[in-house]
């Protein structure tokens, strides 16, 4: 009988709102439970910091160029990840944590992708196994470090098979920052990849443009206009650029100066259309479930059902908390890690052969 460990996932999406936490249980295969979510938002100087961060990496050699700057912040990242961890300690049993930490920088082609978290200080201070750096050994075979969940939504989706009836093939679509999804045919055949911009540009917008972190609902989207003229350039300026060819994309691949002079909410709403244009170009015809935050907006939501034949669905109505599938993902993916077992594909990444991941510290 296959051995079931206990896993912690974290989770640090890039709108750099805070911790998604999930406590699951899992054979690494086939077995798996969710035990308990949570979600600890970051202080707002901490939240203000990451961004900061975030905006002057531009390129790798940044990465050098702000090293006092990063590891500063990385320190304080760790410590706070592990003030959560700690609080879970308090109430159940963990075995293993599976560390995502705050991406700030990806690039495949260069075969970097940085993460902020310290992995080896994580587990001194937590005393136990954590699972890090997830995305560097599919890098190293060819892959291109991201989409990771894909052998979890897998799983999710034979769970949901059996207890809900569900009409393969579907397609999970992940909206966070970068928006990827996960196909899935009648065979369990899965294929993945990144496919444009999720929240990034929406929440850039109302950042910049207003007191508020993002767009509530799609509430000021739908309350402005699209200037088709702006839009229908932006759209040709990016279908023509390598950037749309990519399997793998990083918010730096976008940015927001087709918007400059538009107002808040006619900005808001011609952004998400861009968003919305992109996104259905690579849903084919199949259920689509969507989960991660980007699932709020109702108003993005509603942009890509009028774009695609299948139906549009939030992931919650199987059953299932969809804010909290990565922070699952990389709690399963640790336990996986762990076992050596794979947790990127040829048909996911495109690494050259199925592929184990993270490192993993014991550092006391």
């Amino acid at each position: 009988m296959e051995k079931i460990y206990t896993s912690l996932g974290l989770m640090s999406g890039t709108s750099g709102d805070g911790v998604d936490s999930s406590l699951i249980t899992s054979d690494g295969k086939d077995k798996f439970l969710i035990k308990s979510n949570n979600y600890d938002p970051y202080p707002q100087h901490l939240s203000s910091e990451i961004h900061r961060i975030k905006e002057k990496i531009k390129s790798s050699s940044d990465l050098a160029k702000f090293i006092k700057e990063i590891e500063l912040l990385e320190d304080k990242l760790t410590i706070f990840h592990a003030d959560v961890v700690k609080r879970w300690l308090s109430l159940f049993h963990v075995d293993i944590i599976g560390f995502h930490g705050q991406t700030i920088f990806h690039n495949s082609e260069e075969k970097i992708s940085k993460q902020l978290g310290i992995g080896q200080k994580l587990s001194n201070l937590t005393k136990k196994i954590v699972v890090y750096d997830f995305r560097k050994n599919d890098l190293k075979n060819g892959g291109e470090g991201a989409p990771l969940t894909p052998i979890y939504h897998l799983l999710l989706i034979k769970s949901f098979k059996d207890k809900k009836k569900l009409n393969l093939p579907v397609i999970i679509l992940n909206i966070g920052g970068i928006a990827n999804i996960t196909f899935i045919n009648k065979r369990y055949k899965m294929n993945s990849m990144d496919i444009g911009p999720g929240n990034c540009l929406i929440d850039k917008w109302i950042r910049l443009n207003s007191g508020k972190d993002f767009d509530d609902n799609g509430n000021i989207s739908k309350s402005g206009k699209i200037d088709k003229f702006i839009l229908d350039q932006a759209l040709d300026n990016f279908y023509n650029n390598r950037i749309s060819k990519k399997k793998s994309l990083d918010t730096n691949d976008f940015n927001l100066s087709f918007a400059k002079g538009l107002s808040l909410e006619n900005g808001a709403a011609t952004i998400t259309e861009f968003t919305a244009d992109i996104l259905s170009k690579k849903i084919l015809d199949a259920d689509v479930y969507v989960c991660g935050g980007g699932r709020k907006n109702k108003f993005l939501l509603e942009s890509i059902q009028k774009k695609i034949s299948g139906k549009v669905r939030i992931i919650d109505s199987l059953g299932i908390d969809g804010g909290f599938i990565e922070s699952q993902a990389f709690a399963y993916l640790a336990i996986r890690s762990y076992l050596d077992l794979p947790i990127s594909f040829p048909e996911t990444t495109g690494c050259a052969e199925p592929s184990t991941g993270g490192a993993i510290v014991k550092n006391y």
